[in-house]
């Protein structure tokens, strides 16, 4: 069990700030493994005064990032990539530990981790301007113009619970690439988790003093960040009532939110049902449903209802939940008793309006069964709204236009998909679908991390992605030399 503390570039052990007494250990917040029950890890909730403190040091600290040469920089992140493959297996099991995400999944974690900060140290190549002809116009004349990205100073970025080591990575690792300092908020079910990847980066011998600050707690320490003038960008991930909150609270900066989905695809006629099931059923069901991406709404056309309602039944009673420490675990318990409440009141909301549970809907050796809901129509709550469970609604249709004004008749819009044979529809698709992004034959819980990754509507402002969070990151500076 660890005691954890990060602030400025120094990282300390609770039980060296708290000191080591009994009574300072218990002052200290525990985690404790949704599946186990047993404490993990302990951390002291940080005050205002505290991240107040974090900010200035940021502030400080950012006129040496800005000045830092760029090879120190990829250098950095390079260093803490290779540092991660070194520890990947302790990493993991602190995910799992913290957040009971199956090992083989946290594992996956991990490797994208790596890949998120290797990705970004090789589009910093590409972070660059371009010239302008200013004699372009009659009014113009000829002269040396040109624009450049320059970072914006200080960020900072608040992560949640269901991905906390790589959408932390997300957003530190452009934001300290592209030259700024950083102020991490983490989400508090992990703290452990954004610890072990603090101190890489504060520990690397590339690491620019004092440039990563991280600061733990909830709604104190979120809004100080939040409605501070130091930032000049604020990234979050979260939920949209957070989100709205914080485009109230941030004042003149840059928001960039990555928010709540519920994601939808369609099972067109001219699918192969077995494929289909089979990715509907990973894309509904992986990390417990508690992605932002989760597959929520599966449209079937009326032909292939009955027939795509058992293929994915079967598929899901395959799947095997239970410890996440299992290697062969799919799916383990849910975050906390609070969200394990939500999932079954979904479910009695749901029936009580007139949807049948298929399979599921019970626990099974300590975590929530993957639960198909049948003959859900559009107007019951459970497709109306984020579940963030295992739990997945299928809705009969009689077309393609049917399914695709459903499915747009949502206030979010991350990412939808499509299973069809038909190209035309394809492309029909691609137009239709009120989404941030779309996919073809396969689910809409397929990421990749280098693509450009953000919603529409209620999901969000902005976009992530290594190259996309290095333009988030900085601003435009124009130069004319005449």
């Amino acid at each position: 069990m660890f005691q954890i503390f990060v602030r400025g570039n120094t990282v300390i052990d609770a039980k060296v700030l708290m000191g080591s007494s009994e009574e300072s250990r218990d002052s200290l917040e525990k985690i404790v493994n949704p599946y186990s029950g047993e404490v993990v890890s302990r951390y002291p909730i940080c005050s205002r005064a505290d991240a107040l403190k974090a900010l200035k040091i940021a502030q400080k600290a950012s006129k040496d990032t800005a000045k830092s040469p760029l090879h120190q920089r990829v250098l950095w992140l390079e260093d803490v990539a290779n540092k991660l493959r070194e520890y990947r297996e302790d990493i993991a099991l602190t995910i799992v530990d913290e957040v009971a995400k199956p090992l083989a999944f946290a594992r996956v974690e991990v490797d994208r981790c790596i890949e998120t900060i290797e990705l970004t140290a090789k589009e910093l190549v590409a972070l660059k301007g371009e010239t302008i002809p200013t004699d372009i116009a009659p009014s113009g004349k000829k002269s040396i113009a040109y624009f450049k990205r320059v970072p914006v100073g200080v960020v900072a970025c608040i992560t949640p619970f269901n991905f906390p080591l790589n959408l932390v990575a997300h957003k530190i690792a452009p934001a300290l690439g592209a030259g700024n300092a950083v102020v991490l908020k983490p989400t508090p079910e992990a703290p452990l988790t954004a610890y072990k990847l603090a101190k890489l980066f504060i520990s690397s011998e590339y690491a620019i003093k004092d440039a990563l600050s991280v600061v733990y707690g909830d709604v104190e320490v979120g809004s100080t960040l939040v409605k501070s003038s130091i930032p000049r960008v604020l990234s979050f991930t979260g939920s949209v009532p957070v989100g709205t909150i914080i485009t109230k609270e941030a004042g003149i900066k840059k928001v960039s939110l990555e928010l709540g989905g519920n994601a939808g695809t369609y099972i067109d006629k001219s699918a192969d049902i077995c494929h289909s099931a089979k990715r509907c059923t990973f894309g509904a069901f992986v990390n417990s449903g508690q992605v932002c991406i989760s597959l929520q709404r599966i449209f079937i056309h009326s032909d292939i209802y009955d027939e795509f309602v058992d293929s994915m039944a079967k598929e899901s009673r395959e799947l095997k939940v239970g410890s996440p420490y299992n290697e062969d675990t799919f799916m383990g318990p849910l975050i906390n008793q609070d969200a394990l409440n939500r999932a079954k009141s979904w479910i009695e909301s749901a029936k009580s309006e007139g949807a049948r549970v298929v399979v599921g809907g019970e626990e099974i050796d300590g975590a929530f069964a993957p639960t198909i809901m049948a003959d859900v129509t559009d107007n019951m709550n459970i497709v109306c709204q984020e579940v963030f469970a295992p739990i997945v609604s299928l809705i009969r249709v009689d077309s393609y236009d049917e399914a695709i004004t459903k499915m747009n008749d949502s206030p979010y819009g991350l990412q939808f998909s499509i299973f069809t044979n038909d190209l035309a529809l394809t492309q029909r698709f691609i137009d239709d679908a009120q989404a941030g992004g779309v996919v073809i034959n396969d689910i809409p819980t397929l990421r990749f991390d280098v693509q450009p990754y953000g919603g529409v509507k209620l999901s969000g402002i902005g976009r992530e992605g290594p190259r996309w969070a290095l333009e988030e990151f900085t601003e435009i500076k124009s130069v004319v030399i005449c």
